[in-house]
């Protein structure tokens, strides 16, 4: 086994029960995840650096798909329906254990970061992927941990991604060969099935929802920007109804474009970027989105492009 990059010695992959893969690859930079995922034949680079990268058969979320552990420490604080679908805690260590072993002799990545912007509220996440665009997918959407946290970096919520990973067709307790399921009691997020990296954030997302108002603090779905006085504006709807295009106004600061909690102190931002949709996108409508467009550290997701000029 080799490991790379800016190691955390005291809190290692066996920690989360992950043993005898090829490389671990730890906390790399931009330049770095760009080089892994082209070489690997994860993503094509595009104009001006940026990096382009399919899903395949799934290409935005699966809510079908998304479970809650029903477990001790949160079975009575979670409201059981079609939304938060109840799994069994013996499905899930079930899958997790078959999840670990289907990393065994893989390359893995792996990234610490932090989730929320607001010292007193942010949440560390460790999140392991088999894919390089996907670990900076993660650094992107997240707040990067400086090098000097690295070392005793403990991760309060783990997140596991094997894309490569599918579930048995009719397995019991699920309705796919995708699942994205939450223990809450064990801190751990386990995906399989699906290279869509929106299921990172938004299960990220979730445990802040779950955590957050215990702590005083209102999560919300929403994007928020801020004038020269410190007048601050939040914009409320559903996916694709305008938040981003709303935020990004020129003449205001951009606090966030989707997910923000409110304490006593005010607006903070859960992320580190954007997560912009590029269906209709122009320079006309939306020139600061659309310039990262053609800049190195931006991933297009999904997004047909020119084979010849980039």
């Amino acid at each position: 086994m080799q490991q790379k990059g800016i190691i955390n010695h005291k809190y290692g992959l066996d920690k989360q029960g992950i043993m005898n893969v090829a490389v671990e690859h730890w906390n790399y930079t931009h330049s770095v995840l760009t080089e892994h995922a082209v070489k690997r034949g994860e993503a094509t680079l595009g104009l001006g650096g940026v990096l382009m990268a399919t899903t395949g058969q799934y290409t935005g979320r699966s809510p079908q798909d998304k479970f809650f552990v029903c477990e001790p420490t949160s079975k009575d604080n979670i409201d059981w329906g079609t939304i938060n679908q109840p799994i069994s805690q013996e499905k899930f260590d079930e899958l997790y254990h078959r999840v670990t072993q289907h990393l065994q002799g893989k390359e893995v990545f792996i990234q610490d970061c932090w989730a929320g912007a607001d010292k007193d509220y942010r949440l560390g996440v460790r999140i392991i992927t088999e894919q390089a665009w996907h670990t900076m997918f993660a650094r992107n959407m997240f707040r990067t941990a400086q090098p000097c946290e690295l070392e005793n970096f403990v991760p309060e919520f783990t997140v596991i991604q094997a894309p490569s990973f599918k579930a048995e067709q009719g397995e019991s307790e699920l309705n796919s060969d995708v699942f994205c399921i939450i223990d809450m009691g064990k801190k751990v997020i386990l995906i399989g099935g699906t290279e869509y990296a929106g299921e990172i954030k938004k299960s990220i997302f979730s445990v802040l929802n779950y955590m957050l108002p215990d702590q005083g603090v209102l999560p919300m779905h929403c994007s928020a920007n801020m004038g020269e006085d410190g007048d601050t504006a939040v914009f409320f709807g559903l996916s694709g109804t305008g938040k981003t295009t709303l935020s990004a106004d020129c003449n205001r600061q951009l606090i966030g474009d989707d997910e923000h909690g409110w304490s006593d102190k005010g607006i903070f931002n859960f992320e580190g970027g954007c997560y912009a949709k590029a269906i209709g996108l122009t320079p006309e409508q939306e020139p600061e989105i659309y310039s990262t467009t053609n800049r190195f550290g931006t991933i297009l997701e999904n997004v047909m492009y020119d084979e010849n000029t980039r």
